[in-house]
């Protein structure tokens, strides 16, 4: 492989903030990143080179963005695998991850299927496509979490099921859509492993402890508050995952660990993941780094924490949608060791990602520490007027 630089230009399906820090990453290596998303100046767009707009499913749109770049990839998993392979047929234009790994990641039945017969662990579950098959589950489980196949994310799409009175509400809130039915796992905490798959090599950042609130992310803690043994599992786990996905990238891997030490899959990302924010201040290469890198082909960076790290999301703590304006920002800038990072969304939503932070420590500090310190800091800002 020859790398020289200026680079080549990547194409990034998504203009969120996931595309606005792959940007942000990739400008340091000489590679030029345009975007396509239907929200006109995405997030992405003040640190992309262009923006494409338009629908992530829009065949002009998408053929656009391909004519345009040398490389393509995904930030969202509601790109169209078929338009991708498409484009990649019509242009040559490598796509990565694969769209028959993003096909098969989009349904969540697909992909637990595809992890049970390759041996990997995961949770009970059942196909649903009606309220008998729910009633089945409910009377074979005990509680179950129904999930919608296709769309959800952040919770949104997956509702718990815990008698068979619940059944009929529960069809209703995913809208009647095909499902699946897993059974609830009694975890101990939740996990997740950011795993990079590259030109013949594959790597792992080390596993960070999430902590969710009403389904959505609050914070990352690096490393994990669990043990040796149990941390070792889970990295040869992912390593498992990693061998079912077509294409490189970044992958993130969400766990479970259960009283007993066991890890169980629960859903896989084939693009960076909010777990895996810490890496930017967290670990000598980002994520967000390591996919520019896998996708073009690279050599990858190391994956080493640089030091025990909480990354914590700012949400919006409004009770309608308004103008975005975040307040208490001097208060986090004049701390030691805790960095902003503001995703450029101008509208405020109730609990809506507007940006995170991250706070690092040294070899004495303890993650118990930094959570608390980045609870703090969290608390502080505000998009109250």
């Amino acid at each position: 492989m020859t790398v020289t630089l200026p680079g080549p230009t990547l194409g990034v399906v998504g203009g969120g903030q996931l595309g606005r820090m792959l940007a942000e990453a990739a400008a340091p290596l000489g590679v030029e990143v345009v975007v396509l998303d239907p929200t006109p100046d995405c997030p992405a767009s003040p640190v992309a080179r262009a923006q494409v707009e338009g629908d992530f499913d829009d065949a002009d749109a998408v053929h656009e963005l391909a004519s345009r770049v040398d490389v393509l990839t995904f930030e969202i998993e509601l790109a169209d695998p078929d338009l991708l392979e498409e484009v990649q047929d019509e242009y040559d234009v490598p796509v990565h991850p694969s769209p028959d790994t993003l096909r098969m990641i989009q349904d969540k039945l697909v992909q637990k299927d595809t992890l049970g017969e390759a041996g990997i662990p995961i949770p009970e579950f059942r196909r649903v496509d009606d309220a008998a098959d729910l009633r089945d589950a409910v009377e074979e489980f005990g509680s179950v979490m129904l999930k919608a196949r296709t769309g959800g994310y952040d919770g949104r799409g997956n509702v718990p099921v815990t008698s068979l009175d619940e059944i009929e509400d529960a069809l209703e809130y995913i809208g009647h859509a095909p499902a699946m039915a897993e059974t609830f796992v009694d975890f101990v905490r939740e996990v997740s492993v950011i795993g990079v798959k590259g030109n013949e090599e594959v790597r792992a950042f080390p596993l960070g402890e999430n902590v969710h609130e009403e389904e959505i992310l609050r914070e990352t803690v690096v490393p994990a508050r669990t043990s040796d043994e149990v941390t070792e599992r889970a990295r040869d786990v992912a390593y498992d995952v990693l061998d079912q996905l077509d294409g490189r990238g970044v992958y993130g891997i969400e766990l479970f660990e259960t009283e007993s030490g066991e890890i169980l899959v629960n859903e896989i990302a084939p693009r960076p993941h909010n777990s895996g924010h810490w890496t930017i201040e967290g670990a000598l290469t980002s994520q967000f780094e390591q996919h520019a890198r896998a996708v073009l082909g690279w050599p990858l960076g190391s994956t080493d924490l640089r030091a025990p790290t909480v990354s914590a999301n700012v949400l919006g703590d409004v009770d309608e949608s308004r103008e975005a304006e975040l307040r208490g920002v001097e208060e986090v800038l004049a701390a030691d060791g805790v960095s902003m990072h503001w995703y450029g969304k101008r509208e405020v939503r109730p609990l809506r990602k507007m940006g995170h932070i991250t706070a690092v420590g040294d070899s004495f500090t303890s993650t118990d520490d930094l959570l608390a310190s980045a609870r703090d800091h969290v608390d502080s800002l505000t998009f109250d007027q």
